[in-house]
């Protein structure tokens, strides 16, 4: 089955838009539509506009992505090759992820699953795994979402974070396949000290929201039921911040066509 494919990104800088994901072949050429939301009130509100617009242009399936990330030549070619692979499995699935925490066939503790280029850790990031795993939280670089499912976004979650893991719980709460499959990308962020007290926001959100189902395993903290976990992350985190500065590469340095090339993405089309 051939999928109708929209992408649609919140952003409200279009320097970096213009720098990254409107650069990426498949939108520059128009072979897929992108959709641009400058002002949502938070992610989840921003992302269900997303789908609406995208039904109402009559695709099935939208692609959500940052603004820093660029989709090298053939991305799209790709994912419809990965929707059905996953679709061979699952036909009534809900979520793909590019980066995300998934668990193994041997059921081995959840590891990030990728790849993808990261410009904050100016290296390629997360396990390739060569069929779709099921996927228990995302990072918020990219999701795709089938609209079929009937998959929506809380918009009583606050903010911009932590809101790909709540649909990914959403999704298997309701049995509803939640997959992460390698759909190589170039995600240019720039580096970031910490966050701020949105993320606490979210978090406790998310705590409170799934208590029974806690932890939940995001790629950038998991979960759980101590009040301890976020404390101990945010002390990592300022212990750990100068390497990190030091390890990063500014987006403004890089171009992502280049940084695809070098990191063997130059072309994504399958052979056929």
């Amino acid at each position: 089955m051939s999928h109708s494919l929209a992408i649609a990104t919140l952003s409200h800088r279009p320097d970096i838009l213009d720098a990254n994901l409107k650069r990426s072949p498949c939108i520059a050429d128009g072979s897929v539509p992108l959709s641009v939301i400058p002002d949502a009130a938070s992610a989840s509100s921003g992302n269900n506009r997303a789908l609406d617009a995208a039904g109402a242009n009559g695709a099935d399936v939208v692609v959500l992505a940052h603004h820093d990330v660029y989709l090298p030549l053939g991305w799209d070619a790709l994912l419809r090759a990965r929707i059905a692979e996953v679709a061979a499995l699952d036909p009534d699935w809900g979520l793909i992820g590019a980066y995300g925490n998934a668990m193994t066939a041997q059921g081995d503790v959840p590891q990030g699953h990728g790849p993808v280029w990261s410009s904050s850790l100016s290296s390629i990031i997360g396990r390739m795994a060569l069929t779709p795993l099921p996927a228990l939280g995302y990072d918020e670089l990219l999701l795709v979402v089938r609209r079929a499912s009937g998959l929506r976004f809380d918009e009583t979650l606050p903010g911009f974070h932590l809101w790909a893991t709540d649909m990914a719980t959403q999704a298997r709460a309701g049995g509803i396949g939640a997959w992460q499959t390698a759909l190589p990308l170039v995600h240019n962020d720039a580096f970031h000290e910490g966050l701020d007290a949105s993320f606490a926001a979210a978090y406790q959100h998310l705590r409170a929201k799934w208590h029974d189902r806690l932890p939940l395993y995001s790629p950038m903290i998991t979960l759980t039921r101590s009040r301890l976990t976020l404390a101990r992350w945010n002390w990592r985190n300022r212990r750990s911040k100068d390497w990190r500065k030091a390890l990063a590469t500014s987006p403004d340095a890089l171009d992502p066509a280049a940084v695809a090339r070098r990191c063997g993405w130059a072309d994504l089309r399958p052979a056929t």
